[in-house]
């Protein structure tokens, strides 16, 4: 099986946003213009940059992201470059329009993954989150690019509006031809973050009684499953990815910060001037990462504080875990 990212201690990925602009508006989308630059770069920049991190993180996972990365004319050059480099993988993340007919354009030698977003097992409740007929044409894509020999992952981001339909999830997956399943918890920044009147976070109870329960009957299908464990126990160890893994996410406006949860705000770790890579002087995420706390991640408690509850006496009735590390369950 193919390599792609990994969410796991002691790895090293670089989530390269080429540009911001997208055909959607999904309603929990991260991307905040202001933080992270409304441009397209062009490829000499794109070029540049994979050799400085190439330079820097030899074999790590590379995943080109947007907006939608294959709204970008030049990604099958870019794909190109990537490989030449020496990238461990490489991914490409896609709601499945896969513009610019990328699938003709790179070779499934150059490309590890294909990675779709699909946040509904029902039509319904996909397009309310993604927008009309983006469900059929998601699917669609799938067997395209597996038909044309690349291998295919599925992204579905965990909100109060599908994860009730995890168990129909799982009947979708039997027929679907890929061989690695994603699931992601939802962040409270970007769209999500301007429309929290929707509550789209779910609840501890939910999230323990349903999540490991549908990875493990997904992963029965022969499907690798990836999943974020969000909730510990007050005595289970808490560690943070800033401090035992190597994660990039670099933006258009040349920002680079190590944790998404802080992508909102102007707390980069690092940032890159005349293509190459430099460290933020003034008090950023990384020192926000060496902080230990009873309830577990630091940015969590300052940025989304509601996932949390305490007993009378103000001791965290549990841990918020690190979103970049998790569990893995296969079959193979």
């Amino acid at each position: 099986m193919k390599r792609t990212v990994s969410f796991s201690q002691d790895s090293t990925n670089v989530f390269f946003h080429i540009l911001t602009n997208c055909n959607l508006k999904c309603r929990y989308c991260y991307i905040n213009r202001a933080q992270h630059g409304d441009i397209t770069l062009p490829l000499t920049t794109i070029n540049a940059w994979l050799n400085t991190f190439a330079d820097q993180n030899k074999g790590a996972n590379l995943v080109f992201l947007g907006g939608e990365p294959t709204l970008h004319p030049k990604l099958p050059a870019a794909i190109k470059t990537a490989s030449r480099l020496g990238y461990g993988s490489i991914t490409v993340d896609t709601n499945g329009y896969l513009f610019h007919d990328i699938l003709f354009k790179v070779h499934p030698d150059e490309v590890d993954y294909f990675s779709f977003s699909l946040d509904g097992a029902a039509r319904s409740t996909n397009d309310r989150i993604r927008g009309a007929g983006c469900y059929d044409t998601c699917i669609a894509g799938i067997k395209e690019a597996v038909s044309r020999g690349f291998s295919a992952s599925l992204i579905y981001t965990i909100s109060s509006v599908n994860i009730d339909e995890l168990e129909l999830l799982g009947t979708l997956l039997e027929d679907l031809p890929i061989d690695r399943c994603f699931f992601q918890v939802i962040g409270i920044r970007g769209r999500s973050k301007a429309k929290q009147r929707d509550k789209l976070q779910v609840s501890r109870s939910e999230w323990l009684e349903k999540i490991p329960a549908a990875a493990e009957q997904i992963a029965q299908l022969g499907i690798t499953v990836t999943y974020p464990r969000v909730f510990l126990a007050p005595s289970e160890p808490f560690q943070c990815a800033g401090q035992v893994a190597e994660n990039y996410f670099i933006f258009p406006n040349g920002r680079v910060y190590q944790c998404p949860l802080c992508e909102d705000f102007p707390v980069h770790s690092l940032f890159i001037k005349d293509n190459q890579l430099m460290e933020t002087e003034s008090i950023n995420e990384k020192d926000l990462f060496q902080l230990e706390i009873p309830e577990g991640c630091v940015m969590n408690k300052l940025i989304q504080p509601g996932n949390l509850c305490y007993s009378e006496d103000g001791t965290p009735l549990h841990k918020v875990g690190c979103c970049l590390l998790k569990e893995e369950i296969s079959y193979k």
